[in-house]
Formats: structure tokens, sequence, C-alpha cells
């Protein structure tokens, strides 16, 4: 760390107080000259720096005077026809034949149009939030590795003004959906809802920038607004606005450098948030410079300020319609997503949020995929087209959803084994044939019962699938996956049938001889 000229000296003579060094030896550990260490050893204060002469501008000293006639003059010219220092270094070439430099020039003028007051300086006002009065939310960029794959994310923040506590999440898009996504979860974690928050120019938010900040805002967003009873404020467009949100802009960019960096690695966009969210409560202990107490401190004083949650929490999804393509598949943002194979040629229903993309048959869930992030991306999943792999077993081995489900997990290396010793045994298409009724059998039983059933086969040389799912019914019905707690007997007295009698055959006995 740099020295002042006083603690040099201050050092030097407490050298030569304590040691007794010579100037010599002073001026060699100080790394000054031996003129230093005398006027050290002389007094205690530095003496004054030499003060030099300011410079002459010969070149440009003969031209002030007709260049601050034009800067002048311009201050009654129209907007767009003032002298840019280019110009008045032009003009001063061709008509006075000045040779001075045109970086000379500009530099000139921009000090004078300081003094003349033609260069407006913007002045920030400090400003006083009450609690829950107000928030800021905007969408930041970064990166990160997702399941060894290096992917473009986007970071919702929202940051209340009064506290300055901030909730960030996660997102591969900055979709319409994503934006009001992140609004709901925002909400939830804060508790509470602000009564105004301030925005750019955001795409999901705006349809059209009116004049002055007048917006044409989109319905869902309106809906939003509406659900939450939340007003909101739209920032000047361009550089002019950004300080009117300066709390989160400069938020995005902290939580970036201090919770981002190095690139996180994760195996899932929920591993990420769940990341994030540790981040959040990290810096609940932080003290924003110029205030008294924490975040978390601050929060607590405006929590009651904030308006109170909505019963219902509001649906941010998006609700499309799609066609089930010849390979089983709906196309939604440039992705396809796969349902199953009977479905193919319909139209269906899809429900598509931030996070997922849920296929609906009228009321029915046919399908449910996490939200791929890119474009031209397939998620599939194997069991959509298990009834089609049965009649073309061949198409098995190189099936896209069998690659994407051993990706996964889902296709173990115990279905694996059952696989090879069943075309050991049957062949290559009655072996396959014998996996995929296994693969079916998914749908009704526990996966680690039928595990272990197919370990058993392959270990007893048994590779027939009913004897796999009989040996993983046997598993299900006497392991942990058998059913809930037991009851105790006696609680379901009250809904027993009495017991059964003969008299009402009697009865009938005597009636018919009657």
């Amino acid at each position: 760390m740099a020295r002042s000229r006083v603690e040099v000296f201050e050092q030097i003579r407490r050298d030569r107080r304590v040691e007794g060094l010579s100037i010599r030896e002073l001026a060699a550990r100080h790394g000054v000259h031996r003129r230093t260490v005398r006027q050290a050893l002389a007094s205690a204060l530095p003496p004054p720096r030499k003060q030099y002469p300011s410079r002459p501008r010969p070149a440009i000293d003969a031209y002030v005077e007709v260049i601050d006639g034009w800067l002048i003059a311009d201050q009654t010219a129209p907007a767009k026809q003032r002298h840019t220092a280019r110009r008045i270094w032009q003009r001063l070439v061709a008509e006075h034949g000045a040779s001075c430099s045109e970086v000379t020039v500009s530099r000139y003028v921009a000090r004078r149009r300081a003094e003349l007051g033609m260069k407006r300086v913007e002045v920030a006002v400090p400003q006083t939030h009450e609690p829950g009065a107000e928030a800021e939310v905007d969408f930041g960029e970064f990166w990160a590795h997702i399941g060894g794959e290096l992917t473009k994310c986007w970071m919702f923040v929202m940051r209340l003004s009064c506290s300055g506590r901030a909730f960030h999440v996660a997102f591969t898009t900055q979709a319409q959906e994503a934006f009001l996504q992140g609004h709901v979860l925002a909400f939830n974690h804060f508790g509470g809802v602000p009564a105004r928050i301030r925005y750019d120019n955001l795409k999901p938010a705006v349809v059209k920038v009116l004049k002055g900040r007048n917006r044409t805002e989109s319905d869902r967003f309106i809906a939003l607004r509406s659900h939450y009873g939340v007003d909101s404020f739209f920032c000047r467009p361009g550089k002019e606005g950004a300080h009117e949100k300066g709390g989160v802009e400069g938020e995005i960019g902290r939580f970036r450098r201090r919770h981002l960096v190095p690139v996180p690695e994760v195996s899932s966009l929920a591993e990420l948030n769940r990341f994030i969210a540790a981040g959040d409560l990290l810096d609940d202990t932080r003290v924003i410079t110029g205030r008294p107490r924490t975040i978390a401190e601050a929060f607590a004083a405006e929590v009651p300020g904030l308006q109170t949650l909505p019963v219902e929490e509001f649906d941010p999804a998006l609700v499309l319609r799609a066609r089930v393509d010849l390979r089983a598949r709906v196309c939604v943002r440039q992705c396809y997503y796969s349902v199953p194979a009977r479905h193919v040629g319909r139209r269906l229903t899809v429900r598509l949020s931030a996070t997922m993309v849920e296929v609906h048959d009228g009321a029915k869930l046919v399908a449910a995929h996490e939200r791929a992030a890119g474009r031209h991306v397939e998620v599939l999943t194997l069991d959509h087209y298990l009834e089609v792999l049965a009649a073309k077993p061949g198409a098995l081995p190189g099936a896209t959803a069998l690659a994407q489900a051993k990706a996964s997990g889902a296709f173990t290396t115990a279905h694996q084994r059952f696989w090879d010793a069943a075309r050991r045994a049957r062949g290559d298409a009655a072996g396959t044939r014998a996996l995929i009724e296994v693969l079916l059998a998914h749908r009704s039983l526990p996966a680690a019962a039928l595990q272990t059933a197919m370990n058993t086969a392959v270990a007893s040389g048994m590779c027939d699938p009913q004897v796999v799912i009989i040996e993983a019914r046997r598993h299900s019905q006497h392991g942990e996956d058998r059913g809930g707690p037991a009851v105790p007997i006696g609680v379901w007295a009250r809904y027993d049938r009495p017991a059964p009698t003969l008299a009402c055959y009697d009865v009938l006995l005597t009636g018919s001889e009657g």
C-alpha cells in the first residue's frame, strides 16, 4: 500500500532514532533519495511540493475567443444544428488556418461546454422509501454449467427499496411466463406484496411505449397486478432511465460477482436455484453501505408495511394448443416434447410455465416434462413409445427416447442386464418384447421391486417377463411399498355390517307356503 510523505518521514525518523542508521542506509531501506532523508531528519513535516507554472497552449490559445463565440451562439441555435467538436476543428482549419490537433480542440470544447452550462450533469437525489411502498424488478444474464453443459440463464430479481432485501431466481428463459412466475415466487418469499413496483420497458410487461410514462401493458401482466393489487411504474427508456431503478441494477451485478463467480456447476436448474437461495440467505446478514443495520433487521421492520398475500396464488402458466406429430411429439417454443403415442394426430392442451411443460387431454394430464433450454431440443419419455415398440422391437436400440432414459438414469443397469439376457435366450425380437413387457409393468409396480425382480431373473436364468412381474408383485406386497400404516383393530367397527342371520329365509319360506 502506498505511503504518504508524512508516513515516510515518520518511519525514517523512527529508524534513525531506534537503530541509528546512516543516511545512505535509510535511503536504501525506504527507497528514497538521500536528499529526502535529510529533509525528514530536519523536519517531521515534508516541505511543500514545488508549484510549476501551467504550460502554455500556443496551438489553441489564439482561437479560444472564436471557439467561445461559436459555443455561445449554439445556445440559441436548433438542437440538431449545433457545433460538434469535430465541426469546430474543421472550421478552425478551413477558416483560420489553425494547426492544432482535433484532440486538443475536443478537450477544450468539452471543458468550456461544462463551464458555460451547456453540458447537463445528472445529479442523484437521495431518496427515502416507506416500508412496503416500493420494489424494483429486472432480469440479469449469467451462465452456469447445468448437467455438464454451459447454459445461458436469466436471473429474475425483485428488490424491496426500503430494506434492500432482494429475491433471486434463475430461469432458462426471460419470456412472459418466467417474468410472471418470478413475481409469484418473490411475493411468496417476502410473505407480502409491495404497493408499487418499478420496471424498465420489459417485453413481458409492455406491449407499446407511449408518450411520457404511459404504456400499453400486456393482458397477462395486468391480470397479475390486479390479482395482487400492485401498481406499476415504468422508467424512461434507455440510459436516461437506468438510474430510476439503480437499486436493482446494482443488485444484479453485485449478486453475480458475489455468488456466481466462479461459474456454478450443478446437475439441474432446481439445484442451481437452491444454490441461489443459499446466497439470498447469506445476504440477509449483509449491511448496505451507509445504513445502520443488516438487511434482515431492516426487512423485519418492513414486513408490516407489505400488503397481504391473496388466498389463491396467481397461475403464471400459459395455456396453448398443439397438434401431436407423427413422432408423438408436441412442439412448444421450438422444442419438442413427447406424449403417449395413442394421441398422434390430435390437438391437445399444453400448460407452459417457466420450468415445466404439461400436456392435457381434456382434464387428464398425459405428459409432464421439464422445460428445455434452447431451441430444437427433444425431450422424450421412453414410456410414451412402448406400445409402438412392442410392434416394432427393432426400433428400440436406436431410439432417442432410450438414449435419454439411459442418460437420466430411468433405464438402469438392471434393465440392460435383463435385456441382454433375454436376447441371448430368446433372440433379438422376442428378447426386446420381453423387456418391453417389463417396462410396461413400471406403470403399476414400484421401480425398485421390478429392478430386484429383474436381477433375480437374470441370476436364475429365467428371463420370462411374467416371472419378473410376479416376483415384483411379491416384493411390493412384502416390502416397504406395501402400503400405509396399519389401522388399529376396532377403529372401523361402527362401519361394520351386522352379522348375517337366516331369519329372512324362514320368512320367505313361510310366505311361500302361505
